[in-house]
C-alpha cells in the first residue's frame, strides 16, 4: 500500500451505473419481508431476491389496474384448475 493516494480526480457516486430503466434508491424494508423473499429465492435454487421483489410489486400494480370482471375470471379459472 502507498502512504498517500491522490483522489483529486476522483468522482463521487456509484462505481457502476444502473441498467437502463432501473433506478438506484435507498429504501427501508422490514427484515421479515426481506427474509421471506430471500427464502423463496433459496427454495427456488437461486436467483436475486430484489428481482423477486420487483416482480411482486409489478404484479400487484398490474392486478390493481385489472378490471374487476377480469380479476374474477382469473381467480375462478385458478380455483377451478386447483379443484380438478
Amino acid at each position: 500500500m502507498r502512504k498517500e493516494y491522490d483522489f483529486s480526480k476522483g468522482k463521487r457516486g456509484p462505481v457502476l451505473k444502473p441498467a437502463p430503466g432501473k433506478s438506484r434508491i435507498t429504501i427501508r424494508i422490514d427484515d421479515d419481508i426481506i427474509d421471506w423473499f430471500k427464502t423463496r429465492v433459496e427454495e427456488a435454487g437461486g436467483g436475486n431476491y430484489q428481482t423477486l421483489m420487483n416482480n411482486a410489486l409489478r404484479r400487484f400494480i398490474e392486478q390493481e389496474q385489472e378490471p374487476l370482471e377480469s380479476t374474477l375470471r382469473r381467480v375462478l379459472r385458478e380455483e377451478l384448475r386447483r379443484a380438478s
